[in-house]
């Protein structure tokens, strides 16, 4: 495995930072260190000019080929990097990811023709924004379980049915929705991948309040929703295998910039760690001398899995991506509150305003619950890493 970068690598880190850097001591400076995890509901009018601002700079898509999907072409190592500077610059959450990393890298792989010129167009100028319809109320981690209907009549697909979990769906002008088609079937037959407008009648959208105290996830209810009956990614009842495609695409190059952001957290509990003594106390400074360890391997895994990729494919051990840095980012939390001590129980104001740590702490909960819990991850690492049989 070589991890370094080459020359070329090195010019094309240049050209991003010179431009990142241009942007955040500019127009878009009050974005710096906005919208990240646990802060999404910042700033969502700016971020969604940075969006098309991103657009304008052809940085959106970038590794989608120019030819077949309009994306500039870029290698492995080039998004790798520009990850990795974004994360640097502080630039803002992005409030397009979903639509540019999930839906936009699926559509160019497994959509029509007509479906690309439709959908990704307005992804890579920043101009529409998408949501992820998946998690049901009794359909979460076990996503074959899901129970919202589309039938398709009169050249319509009429979806009833409600998703939860659902981050940005508020500000989303469209949203991909995994929905049963077919009645008679069950598990993962009988699924269709759906492209729906969500500013139409039939479509209720409800903000969750979460721990934090933020409300960027949301409920979604169908009743008698619409799409055209062409708004189908694959095969009708084949919309399991474009799922799973989809959720692969959610272990890329963006893992690096992730980690950068974590980085910059155990920093914080570094230097509240000096500032209070906890640093002093055995245990813990055990336990911070862990999490930096775990954040090397981590950074050392990513590159490796990225690196023996063929074809923009991710190998095997892509599966164990979210596994380990959800659970290590919760411990990060733990360990914020335990360098604290009595001040982690403390609200930096009234009526519930929380510290940094503090959100990052509550936040931090969720990491092993949402996008397939760890129990879930672990029986897919099983399956489909270790080749062992289905628990039954």
């Amino acid at each position: 495995m070589d991890l370094r970068f080459s020359d070329s690598d090195e010019r094309f880190r240049e050209e991003v930072r010179d431009w990142l850097q241009q942007r955040m001591n500019g127009e878009f400076r009050s974005l710096r260190g906005t919208g990240g995890p646990g802060h999404e509901h910042e700033h969502v009018e700016g971020r969604i000019a940075w969006e098309r601002e991103l657009g304008r700079g052809n940085w959106i898509g970038l590794g989608w080929t120019a030819s077949e999907a309009g994306g500039r072409g870029a290698s492995l190592m080039e998004q790798v990097i520009f990850a990795e500077e974004y994360a640097l610059a502080q630039a803002p959450g992005r409030i397009g990811h979903i639509g540019e990393h999930l839906l936009g890298a699926t559509v160019a792989a497994l959509g029509t023709d007509e479906q690309k010129q439709r959908v990704l167009p307005p992804i890579l100028r920043g101009e529409e924004l998408w949501c992820q319809g998946y998690s049901e109320p009794n359909a979460g981690s076990d996503l074959a379980g899901v129970q919202t209907f589309a039938e398709l009549r009169d050249g319509e697909w009429h979806i009833t049915g409600q998703k939860i979990w659902t981050s940005h769906a508020h500000v989303s002008d469209w949203c991909f929705a995994l929905c049963r088609t077919d009645r008679e079937t069950t598990r993962h037959k009988g699924l269709s991948y759906l492209l729906v407008p969500m500013r139409q009648p039939g479509i209720d959208v409800r903000p969750i309040q979460q721990l934090t105290g933020t409300s960027e996830f949301c409920e979604v209810f169908f009743d008698d929703a619409r799409t055209a009956a062409e708004n189908v990614v694959g095969e009708v009842g084949g919309g399991w295998r474009v799922a799973m495609a989809t959720l692969g695409f959610e272990r890329g190059a963006s893992t690096l910039g992730q980690q950068i952001g974590f980085a910059a957290e155990l920093d914080k509990i570094i230097a509240a760690a000096r500032d209070n003594g906890a640093a002093k106390e055995p245990i813990l400074r055990q336990r911070i001398a862990e999490a930096w360890v775990g954040l090397q391997v981590m950074r050392s895994n990513a590159l490796r899995m990225l690196s023996h990729g063929e074809e923009g494919a991710l190998p095997r051990e892509a599966l164990i991506t979210k596994l380990y840095w959800a659970t290590w980012h919760r411990s990060l939390g733990e360990l914020a509150m335990d360098v604290l001590g009595r001040e982690a129980e403390i609200a930096a104001g009234a009526p519930y305003s929380l510290t940094e740590m503090q959100e990052m702490y509550l936040f931090s909960r969720s990491d092993t619950i949402y996008a397939g819990s760890n129990e879930i991850q672990k029986n897919i690492i099983a399956t489909r890493a270790l080749g062992l049989p289905k628990a039954t």
